[in-house]
C-alpha cells in the first residue's frame, strides 16, 4: 500500500512541476538517500531489529525536515496568503515534534542523532539547492506562494522518495518504530502535495 501511496504521489508531483527532474530537485529517482555523510560509522549489533538502512533513514530525514521548517517559517514575513500560510504553519508545527521522534529513536539505539543545523551540510533526495533557498527567500507575496508551494513540493516528493527507498532496501523498515513513522510520513506529506497542489493551480497566472 506504502509503494503505491508513494508512487502515485511522485507521478502527481512530477506532472505539475513539469517532469521527475524538478520533482525530486537533488539526484536521481532511486537515490534519495544519497546525499548523507554524517561523519559518523553506523554499526548495528548483532540481533538488531533494525538495519542500516534504517538509521540513515532516520538521520537523513532529520535534516530534511528542518530545512522544511526553514522554509515555512518564511512564509509570513514574505507576505504569503493565508491558506499558503495555514499550510506553512501546519508543516512547522507537525514536523518539528517529528524530529524529536527521530532523535529519541536514534539514542535509544545508540546511533548518532543530528541536531536540526545538519540540514546545511546534508542534502537528501528534494531539499532544496542554496540557489533555490535564495530564490525563495527573495520572493514576496503571489510570487513567494507560488515559489514556496513549488518548491515544498518538490520536497515532499524527496521524502517520498527516502521513504520508498526505505522499503526497497533489503529487509529494512521492518522495526516496528521506523515502519509506523515511515508510513505516517508517506500518509501526511501526499496528503499534503494534493493540498498544495490545489493551492499552486488556484493561484492568479503569472
Amino acid at each position: 500500500m506504502t509503494t503505491k501511496l508513494v508512487a502515485g504521489a511522485l507521478v502527481l508531483s512530477a506532472a505539475l512541476l513539469g517532469g521527475p527532474s524538478l520533482a525530486l530537485g537533488q539526484g536521481d529517482s532511486m537515490a534519495g538517500m544519497s546525499g548523507m555523510d554524517m561523519g559518523h560509522e553506523i554499526v548495528i549489533p548483532k540481533g538488531a531489529e533494525y538495519t542500516k538502512a534504517d538509521v540513515e533513514f532516520m538521520q537523513g530525514m532529520i535534516a530534511h525536515h528542518a530545512q522544511a521548517i526553514v522554509m515555512s517559517r518564511m512564509a509570513e514575513s514574505h507576505g504569503a496568503n493565508p491558506q499558503v500560510l495555514k499550510l506553512s504553519t501546519k508543516i512547522d508545527q507537525s514536523q518539528v515534534p517529528e524530529i524529536r521522534i527521530m532523535q529519541v529513536w536514534l539514542r535509544s539505539n545508540n546511533q548518532f542523532a543530528p541536531d536540526t543545523a545538519s540540514w546545511h551540510t546534508v542534502r537528501m533526495s528534494g531539499m532544496l539547492t542554496d540557489a533555490q533557498l535564495t530564490e525563495l527567500d527573495a520572493s514576496k507575496g503571489v510570487a513567494f506562494d507560488r515559489a514556496y508551494l513549488r518548491m515544498m513540493i518538490q520536497h515532499h516528493a524527496g521524502a517520498l522518495q527516502m521513504v520508498s527507498d526505505l522499503f526497497n532496501a533489503p529487509n529494512a523498515g521492518q522495526e516496528v518504530n521506523v515502519n509506523t513513522f515511515a508510513n505516517d510520513v508517506a500518509t501526511s506529506q501526499t496528503t499534503e502535495i494534493g493540498i498544495m497542489e490545489r493551492l499552486y493551480k488556484e493561484l492568479p497566472a503569472e
